[in-house]
């Protein structure tokens, strides 16, 4: 049996180290057979430098660099196109995502899983994202008319034919979570101690976990396009109970001069819901034009090991 573990890297120069050590003596009790990927998005920092040292040290490492900052989950799809493990395990290289818990998913995927997360008890982050992330998940499940589980993030182990069905789906718009979720099969959950981050800050500020839960939204569901409909159908309604108010109120003489602010008022108020209309749709358009171009998802320009 082999273990595979796949960790994005990104400004993480300085627990390259002490994740590595901690991986292997973590998975070292379970099996022989493991290979560590360390998938380098183009980190600005020496992450690079420090993985090609770790690599000629240890075998069991493999090396990742990717040609450019492509983001988190296109690094983690670049890292597990490359396994070879029976079991898969995903994890962030900020240590938050404890290695020592690796073991105990792996206990808990012996009782019949496909799919172990890793469910954790008491976030450990600071508040502005635990607030950002609050917004995320409360907008996502909003637009999708899904429930994410804020506890549940990228952690956990994963069978050989998941993440082989995984490899198979093309979408650019790329969210691990929840392709994983799309993908169906046996889930279990198994709590884990979520640690303090041990260097630096996260690369994910509001914006662009804004920006992540409107791509995965737009990639998962038609439902904002049916809200456009259903605005565009109140719309209509509104528009044709006030033009049947103006004519029994003209023929009532209750409307002695026609009124300027209403109609300016009406001109901005519908001209900002068909933009908006028009804004939704061309979002839709934007992912179909990105979809269609047919370009990489990631590109991998160096592997050592």
């Amino acid at each position: 049996m082999k273990l595979s573990i796949v960790s994005p890297i990104y400004k993480g120069e300085k627990m390259l180290d002490e994740l590595v050590r901690r991986i292997t003596a973590s998975v070292t009790p379970i099996t022989d057979e493991y290979e560590i990927i360390l998938v380098n998005d183009q980190s600005p920092d020496d992450s690079w430098n420090v993985i090609m040292r770790i690599c000629k040290e240890d075998k069991h490492v493999k090396g990742v660099n990717l040609s450019r900052n492509f983001g988190q989950h296109y690094a983690i799809s670049a890292g597990l196109s490359l396994v070879q493990g029976d079991w898969i395990v995903v994890l962030d290289c900020d240590l938050q995502d404890r290695p020592e818990e690796i073991p105990h998913l792996f206990a808990k995927a012996q009782e019949g899983y496909d799919i172990v997360y890793a469910q954790r008890q008491e976030r450990q982050d600071k508040f502005l994202k635990r607030l950002s992330s609050t917004v995320f998940h409360s907008v996502f499940d909003w637009l999708s008319g899904m429930k994410t589980d804020k506890s549940i993030a990228n952690f956990g182990i994963y069978s050989a034919q998941v993440i082989h069905e995984f490899n198979k789906m093309p979408e650019r718009a790329r969210s691990f979570g929840s392709l994983i979720d799309y993908l169906g099969f046996k889930r279990g959950y198994q709590p884990v101690v979520h640690a303090e981050r041990a260097e630096g800050t996260s690369g994910y500020n509001f914006a662009r976990l804004m920006k992540l839960a409107f791509d995965v939204m737009i990639s998962n569901t038609n439902k904002p396009l049916k809200m456009a409909v259903e605005v565009g159908m109140v719309m209509a309604l509104f528009s044709f109970l006030l033009a049947l108010y103006n004519v029994i109120a003209k023929f009532l003489g209750v409307i002695q001069v026609q009124g300027y602010t209403t109609t300016v008022f009406s001109i901005w108020f519908v001209g900002g819901i068909l933009l908006m209309m028009m804004g939704v749709l061309g979002l839709y358009i934007d992912k179909i034009f990105d979809q269609v171009k047919g370009r990489q998802i990631y590109i991998i320009k160096d592997v050592i090991n």
